[in-house]
């Protein structure tokens, strides 16, 4: 398996060529076998027809010519003409029907690859970079796919248009054909002696490619913090390093890619000269003719085009192993955060909530929470506060089972939420993150992102409740204005009122909001305080929150630090006992009269 690392390491694939990753896309070949049948049928004739040149040639010079029969030299012409013709129609529904079937591979394992990342849990994209996923997606993918019908389809071409110009040849003369074929041990020797050089060289381009990929990924993500703190010349030279690298890999590459070509040519030149010389030394045995011997040579031509093809597919195979084993590495990945065979849906919950002795680790041996108990009556309101990296938010992830328990237990209404279905678990929970990631579409898009059967007057309603209706009306095109990749155009505040109106839409019976205000102004979040109050009524709420002034009215404060909760009360009981949450308070008032 490819080892997970940063930009500055490779991914290596330790393991050689397995053959048993080509069996692996049996399904996908099977899905399009009657499309790649057809392209090998039209294949075949086109090669049959193209074969038959030489064959005319031989005939009209030592045949007709000499006998002077120009109306069968004018028929054979004709004839000539038609299998030409025949031929370039029979290449053109091939490439059709090739890159047909290439197509449909291509989608069905994007479809596949994609789906499975879907299912995957937080804790495998916290270990990689985005741009490392994706290009296994996109560039990975296609190339698999490209091997997967056009080169199986020429694999099986090439290798019957060296049996074809071998029956043609022999057919002529089978001495000179041994002629013809003489180079052939060289170039096996050149294919056992170079497969593995070959292999390591494209697979530390394709390592480089992946780090440069996944930079250019993470530069355009972050190009306001880039330009923030001056990194442009910085990261040019970071990139510039990576392309450095890639570049050297992929001239490396293809110079011994290139070693084939040249091999083939010379051998080519060389068996047509060694033709000619034995032709010559033979004539008087075995009186070979004019056409025959320029027939041979036009088929000694045409016999290593096919080799070199085969070389070239050869060298597809080495690069499409690489490609397939981080494919199915991706699809091989093991799906932690999945329905347990016996699973059974989640039934309609009244917001009951109850940690049991729960411990976290994120990282084994490295316990973010232990032993934490806490009961939660439905409708209440919780309040979670506390120092940075506390567990704060790893609490309402592993309600959501973003991530799942090393011990303990957590029930819903008594329901163990391990042993429920995801969608019915995660359906009744509506979840507002730190992070408001806006989707490119529509802001109506956005907000019924997680009820897509939602009406318009339900999307304005739940506008409303946010107050996010009057600017999203002021907007160009009202709801239906376009809105890029996480909401540029937006400012940060209007871009959490959106999301803020998405999880309002879903009508969850478990609210969570994780620094759902952090980003709008005091003025706004006053009036959307109203809208909160009314949301929470009968039902169970999480709120995480940064300033302290806008959880004062929630039923249970939990102060969370040292693994735990540290302490427990409502505001007014927390302010009493003058500890870790007085501090906290105290201190954060001090800072806002300063300002």
């Amino acid at each position: 398996m490819a080892k997970r690392n940063t930009y500055g390491v490779d991914e290596t694939l330790e393991t050689p060529f397995n053959i048993k990753n080509l069996m692996r896309c049996k399904p996908y070949i099977l899905h399009n076998i009657k499309a790649l049948i057809g392209a090998l049928i039209f294949s075949i004739l086109a090669t049959i027809f193209g074969l038959l040149g030489p064959t005319y040639t031989q005939i009209i010079i030592d045949d007709l010519i000499p006998n002077q029969n120009v109306r069968a030299v004018v028929m054979i012409a004709v004839l000539y003409f038609i299998t030409s013709c025949l031929a370039e129609f029979c290449t053109f529904f091939q490439t059709i029907m090739t890159s047909k079937a290439g197509h449909r591979i291509i989608h069905e394992i994007r479809v596949d690859v994609f789906g499975h990342i879907q299912k995957l849990s937080f804790n495998y994209f916290d270990s990689r970079p985005r741009g490392k996923i994706l290009i296994r997606v996109v560039n990975y993918v296609n190339n698999v796919a490209d091997f997967l019908s056009n080169g199986l389809v020429n694999t099986v071409v090439q290798a019957l248009s060296i049996i074809f110009i071998l029956i043609f040849m022999l057919m002529l003369s089978p001495k000179l054909t041994l002629c013809v074929m003489a180079g052939l041990p060289l170039v096996l020797l050149y294919l056992v002696l170079i497969k593995s050089r070959q292999r390591r060289a494209w697979t530390n381009w394709s390592a480089k490619n992946s780090n440069a990929t996944a930079y250019v990924s993470e530069s355009i993500n972050g190009m306001q913090i880039t330009q923030a703190f001056n990194r442009e010349k910085i990261n040019q030279g970071i990139y510039q390093t990576l392309i450095q690298k890639l570049n050297k890999a992929h001239m490396k590459a293809v110079s011994i890619n290139l070693l084939m070509p040249v091999l083939i040519e010379n051998i080519m030149r060389f068996v047509v000269c060694f033709l000619y010389l034995m032709a010559v030394l033979f004539f008087t045995q075995e009186q070979y003719e004019t056409g025959v011997i320029i027939a041979m040579a036009s088929y000694a031509n045409r016999f290593w085009g096919p080799i070199q093809s085969m070389a070239n597919i050869y060298n597809s195979l080495i690069n499409t192993g690489s490609y397939l084993e981080r494919i199915f590495d991706t699809l091989d990945e093991k799906v932690d955060i999945k329905d347990e065979p016996d699973a059974k849906d989640l039934p309609p919950i009244t917001g009951r909530v109850d940690y049991e002795n729960v411990t976290f680790a994120y990282e084994e041996g490295i316990n973010i929470l232990e032993n934490l108990n806490l009961h939660v009556e439905p409708g209440q309101s919780i309040a979670l506060v506390g120092p940075t990296g506390a567990g704060k938010s790893t609490i309402v992830n592993i309600l959501c089972r973003f991530y799942d328990l090393q011990g303990g237990r957590i029930l819903l209404d008594g329901h163990d939420i391990r042993h429920v279905t995801l969608h019915s678990l995660r359906s009744q929970l509506g979840i507002m993150l730190q992070d408001s990631f806006i989707f490119t579409g529509t802001i109506r898009d956005n907000i019924r992102y997680g009820k897509l059967d939602a009406t318009d007057e339900e999307i304005i309603t739940a506008a409303k409740t946010v107050c996010a209706h009057d600017f999203i009306m002021n907007t160009e095109n009202g709801y239906d204005t376009e809105v890029n990749e996480k909401g540029s155009t937006l400012s940060s505040g209007q871009r959490q009122l959106i999301c803020f109106a998405r999880t309002i839409l879903a009508n969850p019976r478990i609210l969570i909001l994780d620094e759902a205000t952090s980003s709008i102004d005091t003025e706004t979040e006053k009036l959307v305080q109203e809208g909160i109050a009314n949301l929470l009524k009968g039902r169970t709420s999480f709120i995480i929150a940064h300033r302290l002034s806008t959880i004062a009215n929630c039923d249970q404060i939990l102060y969370i630090a040292n693994k735990g909760i540290q302490e427990q009360g409502t505001h007014e009981e927390l302010l009493t006992k003058k500890g870790l949450y007085y501090q906290l308070y105290t201190a954060q008032a001090e800072e806002t009269a300063n300002v």
